[in-house]
């Protein structure tokens, strides 16, 4: 059987005004996504912690090292 591993991190808005805010979020990630370099995304998971600010979106971004 094959098997490899696959990497991941979490991001999220900054905690405060604007962190309820997904298009800013997306660009986050998507900033970030791209500074990785040469790399195919698997996932993406999209949670949201309720806090006294209200509504606190994050990504999940599951990747792993382009081939070739």
């Amino acid at each position: 059987m094959d098997s490899w591993t696959i990497k991941h991190f979490s991001q999220a808005n900054p905690e405060g005004a604007g962190q309820a805010n997904v298009p800013a979020l997306l660009r986050r990630v998507a900033d970030t996504i791209e500074s990785l370099g040469s790399v195919e995304v698997q996932d993406l998971v999209m949670h949201t912690e309720i806090t006294a600010d209200g509504d606190r979106p994050s990504l999940t971004i599951y990747f792993h090292d382009a081939e070739g």
